[in-house]
């Protein structure tokens, strides 16, 4: 795998505006990529292929495969046919796991959720955040609104996603992006992790809707506060109101709302 892999390439559209003309538009680059543990594979996804380091922690931890960072002994990139393949090593115990969810699978995931056979593993409970600090609306709307200029891919294509985290104090710490809404945070969270940062400290930010996945994995995170610029589904608010999140979407230029864990900002 190249040191810095190629997130977009340019291409030359034929664009029709009250007549044909040449345009110019550049293109979010999208990798299968296999997340291997012992040489088995787990699962490929669709993803931009970069900040991959991040991906294979963040993946690994928010899906419950391992508990801390370090339970990756050995990490590897390697460029394979059609693709990129992540290669992870574990403790027998934690593989032992693994292998009895595999059996539980069926197929690659593509997605956040795609694949998973059982009803009762997709809707795993999610785990409760801790208290964390509480935030004003100035702090929601700053975290909002230090998204896009932070967005280099997102401005050159037009066709990723984007998770960030905000600390008051700090401003945007981090920001990732992807193809891909639910692997962007993951690549947030791998980052994060491997840095030692704690999320109950500051705002997750989200370019993406706020579907049930994300909140799963915002809850492994320990996230207290979420905040989207697009609305959730009423089952990513059940979800964000059991973990004890503070749920904020359709968090614009005017303004945002609050759809539970209203606490936090003394509502």
């Amino acid at each position: 795998m190249p040191s810095t892999p190629q997130l977009s390439v340019p291409c030359s559209p034929a664009i029709w505006r009250d007549g044909w003309q040449q345009g110019t538009r550049v293109l979010a680059e999208e990798s299968a990529i296999a997340l291997t543990y012992n040489r088995v594979t787990h699962a490929v996804m669709m993803a931009s292929p970069g900040d991959l380091h991040d991906f294979a922690v963040g993946f690994s931890l928010s899906e419950g495969i391992v508990s801390v960072p370090s339970d990756v002994a050995e990490f590897e990139i390697v460029s394979v046919d059609g693709g990129v393949e992540l290669r992870m090593w574990i403790a027998d115990p934690l593989m032992a796991a693994l292998e009895t969810r595999r059996r539980r699978l069926a197929g690659a995931t593509g997605c956040g959720m795609c694949g998973l056979e059982s009803l009762a593993e997709a809707l795993r409970p999610v785990p409760l955040v801790p208290a964390g600090q509480a935030f004003t609306p100035g702090d929601i709307m700053s975290a909002a609104a230090s998204l896009g200029p932070a967005q280099a891919l997102g401005r050159a294509t037009r066709a990723v996603h984007a998770a960030g985290f905000w600390q008051r104090h700090a401003g945007l710490w981090a920001l990732r992006e992807d193809v891909g809404r639910h692997n962007a945070l993951d690549k947030l969270y791998g980052a994060m992790a491997l840095a030692g940062v704690s999320t109950a400290e500051g705002i997750v930010v989200l370019t993406s809707r706020l579907s049930i996945e994300l909140i799963q994995k915002a809850a492994r995170m320990g996230a207290g506060m979420v905040v989207a610029v697009s609305a959730p589904t009423a089952l990513a608010v059940r979800a964000a109101s059991q973990a004890g999140i503070t749920l904020v979407g359709v968090a614009r230029q005017d303004g945002f709302e609050v759809f539970c864990g209203g606490e936090r900002l003394g509502i």
